[in-house]
């Protein structure tokens, strides 16, 4: 059955008597800065857009498609798009078809029709997304794909303007243009996020201090959030004041008046390096989506008001007033397109689509690329002496930012104070603050500004100054960093490394914001991985395999650092030393997933990461004799375990105890014992000690809810002791050395 649409009906109304809504302005064409030709093309390009929406819902009709957020009302983007060129990178809304059709127009060989067709019926031949979602994104037009519908991308944008500066002051390079504008379109309802507002906040707070942020942020303002309505002016209001921001507004239903303003905020951004907010003014048409009932929370008389506000009408009227198109030929034009679009869609209509598992995860983890690392000159000689994890932490910083010129680094307090606890000390005195970069308190903002440099082919290494300071901005690593690879086919990728303090047992600078074993928000990220070293010597191998892993495979790596072994010398008695370790040197790394071992004992194996590594030396230490029938593995990994080796560490032992600082729910502890099972070990022979699922105090409570030395000296023991009497194992699970059933 053919599906009507009202708004196609008024539009033949209007056709019928020559009878056109006026717009707010009347400029003529060249003051707006367009000709005849120029003008019928941008209402081609809308016309487009609008016929794209017909067909996604018919086509929803007939099961064929999957995707009906359309463009109906924000066709104006168009105009934005000739404003530009089609270099500039642009983070798009999921209404602007329209500004992706007219991108097109620029460069030969496009097909945006037949693309975007696939992308709703999700296609496995769709070109961007390989049939993983509905996603506007381009190779050929520099239009990396979003999913955000919480202008989430709007950090990314933030860091990919700064890129351009920031390869200024490098000497050159990077995948764009030195004199590109990065453009970013987003809705009025996902302004109110603390995504958008981090973000506004951080283009105009580099702007301000003078940092050059040629940065267009584009709010199609339709009024409405789904069906609550954005207060009138409410957005105006927000950001004229701001300061660093230049703030524009245009009518994005005159194709006239927004071209003309955005060709002034691309001057602008373009010649001033600044950043302007382009508020484009427009409306909602076919409510929200095409299940939306707009009529339960609109009134008809709403409704009637929006659709006579249609930019298609105004922009039909500007034709005629101009005597660009007589009223037969704007017919035939309109029929023409919507010939054309469904054309297309019945070309489209059943292509195969994604069909097995392995299909759609064929592109989380992004292809390789060949490595940038050059050979020094003269390398660096390691400096031999044993030192505590911080130090060698920095010396392979420092070692790597000689070899990778293009790894920047940037975070909180790491430039001219060396981080919190020091780990970065004198690194920004000899790489210069363009390549260890101090940023404002912000980690959605950090973690954008790093997303943004690598989609700009810099390396960037994030450091989050503590795990709690990380979720109120994970997002940006799990809806952004990490799907972009997946929803580009690989096309498109932002690898970077993350450093993040965290863990438990830091004496002094306690707390649940200084302590914190939360890690599972990390771990079901798909594709990301996250490393945990337990000494020096492996933060120096998990660091430069992170870097690596960055660079050649072009991955998101975590590395997630125990606080309270930054500054560990000793492991038994003070001054024993026992946990300085010599820095291994340039070309020691850890591979992803693989376990270490120490020792060779057959009775029980500890299977431990982080700080349970020191506490299960220590715990061996106290079982005198007995100790040398325990073996440690130190899984180095929490995500990407390879699991037959882990299962190859420990088969031949007795008794199998997982050591988990974490908390019991969530935890890896959980992964470690299940695929054990899974290989074949029998249950009464794994157990687990685990935190409890507790936040940590601060003061002498704080140590109580975790894992202690004593507590796996004392449950290594009693497994020993079993196993040696033949006994039954006791209890599998026990929390912070309390047994737990």
């Amino acid at each position: 059955m053919a599906i009507a649409f009202p708004l196609e009906d008024a539009f033949f109304t209007a056709l019928q008597r020559d009878d056109w809504p006026l717009p707010r302005h009347a400029w003529q064409l060249e003051a707006a800065g367009l000709d005849g030709p120029r003008l019928i093309e941008l209402f081609e390009s809308q016309l487009l857009s609008r016929h794209l929406d017909y067909q996604a819902r018919r086509l929803q009709a007939r099961g064929e498609a999957f995707y009906t957020i359309g463009s109906a009302g924000h066709e104006g983007n168009a105009a934005i798009a000739a404003a530009f060129r089609p270099a500039d990178p642009a983070f798009l809304h999921y209404r602007d078809a329209a500004f992706l059709i007219q991108r097109s127009k620029a460069l030969p060989g496009q097909t945006p029709l037949h693309d975007m067709l696939l992308s709703f019926c999700a296609a496995a031949d769709d070109p961007v997304s390989g049939g993983r979602h509905k996603v506007l994104g381009s190779v050929s037009l520099t239009v990396p794909p979003q999913t955000s519908t919480i202008a989430s991308h709007l950090p990314k944008a933030v860091g990919a303007a700064y890129s351009l500066g920031l390869w200024r002051r490098l000497g050159g390079g990077g995948r764009w243009p030195s004199d590109s504008a990065v453009l970013c379109s987003f809705g009025d309802a996902s302004f109110n996020h603390s995504t958008a507002q981090g973000a506004l906040n951080a283009a105009g707070w580099a702007a301000y201090q003078g940092v050059p942020m040629p940065l267009v942020l584009v709010c199609e303002d339709n009024a409405i959030g789904i069906s609550t309505p954005t207060p009138q002016g409410w957005i105006e209001a927000s950001v004229r004041a701001r300061p660093g921001l230049h703030y524009l507004s245009c009518d994005g239903l005159d194709p006239l008046d927004t071209y003309r303003v955005a060709r002034e905020a691309e001057r602008l951004a373009r010649r001033r390096r600044q950043p302007v907010f382009l508020h484009m003014r427009c409306v909602r048409l076919m409510g929200h989506a095409g299940s939306d009932a707009q009529q339960v929370y609109l009134d008809p008389a709403r409704i009637k008001a929006d659709e006579a506000r249609d930019p298609l009408l105004i922009g039909a009227g500007l034709l005629r007033r101009h005597g660009l198109l007589s009223v037969a030929e704007l017919e035939t034009l309109y029929r023409a397109v919507g010939d054309r679009v469904a054309r297309v869609a019945e070309e489209v209509a059943g292509c195969p689509r994604l069909a097995s598992a392995a299909e759609v995860m064929a592109s989380i983890v992004p292809p390789p690329r060949p490595s940038r690392r050059r050979a020094l000159a003269a390398p660096a000689v390691a400096d031999t002496t044993p030192a505590p994890m911080a130090r060698l932490l920095n010396q392979a910083m420092a070692r790597l930012m000689a070899e990778y010129p293009h790894l920047v680094m940037a975070g909180e307090d790491i430039g001219r104070k060396g981080g919190v606890y020091g780990v970065t000390q004198r690194l920004q005195a000899r790489f210069g603050a363009s390549r260890v970069i101090d940023t404002l308190l912000d980690e959605q903002s950090i973690l954008g500004l790093g997303i943004g440099l690598a989609h700009n082919d810099l390396l960037p290494m994030l450091e989050i100054q503590f795990l709690a300071y990380l979720h109120n901005a994970e997002d940006q690593l799990r809806g952004e960093a990490a799907t972009l690879s997946f929803f580009s086919r690989g096309q498109y990728t932002n690898p970077l490394v993350v450093r993040i303090a965290g863990l438990g047992y830091q004496k002094g600078f306690g707390g649940h914001f200084h302590n914190d074993n939360a890690v599972a928000v990390l771990r079901d990220i798909p594709g990301l991985l996250v490393a945990c070293p337990s000494n020096g010597a492996d933060a120096v191998g998990l660091l430069q395999e992170a870097v690596r892993l960055a660079d050649e495979q072009q991955r998101v790596v975590v590395v997630l650092e125990p606080i309270a072994r930054y500054h560990t010398r000793d492991l038994l008695e003070e001054g024993d030393l026992r946990w300085c370790f010599a820095d291994p040197g340039p070309e020691h790394r850890l591979p992803a997933g693989h376990p270490g071992r120490d020792g060779e004992g057959r009775r029980l194996a500890i299977v431990t990461y982080g700080n349970g590594v020191y506490l299960s030396h220590q715990a061996r230490a106290r079982l005198g004799a007995a100790g040398e029938d325990v073996r440690i593995i130190d899984l180095r990994w929490l995500t990407g375990l390879d699991h037959e080796a882990i299962h190859r560490e420990v088969a031949d032992c007795a008794q199998v105890l997982c050591v988990d600082e974490c908390r019991r729910t969530g935890s890896p502890s959980e992964e470690i014992i299940t695929a054990l099972v899974e290989r074949g070990l029998a249950g009464d022979r794994l157990h687990r000690l685990t935190a409890e699922d507790s936040f940590i105090p601060l003061g002498p409570a704080a140590t109580t809810t975790l894992p202690s030395a004593e507590a796996i000296a004392g449950q290594a023991r009693r497994l020993l002791d079993g196993a040696e009497r033949g006994q039954a194992s006791p209890p599998a699970v026990s929390v912070a050395g309390r047994s737990a059933s």
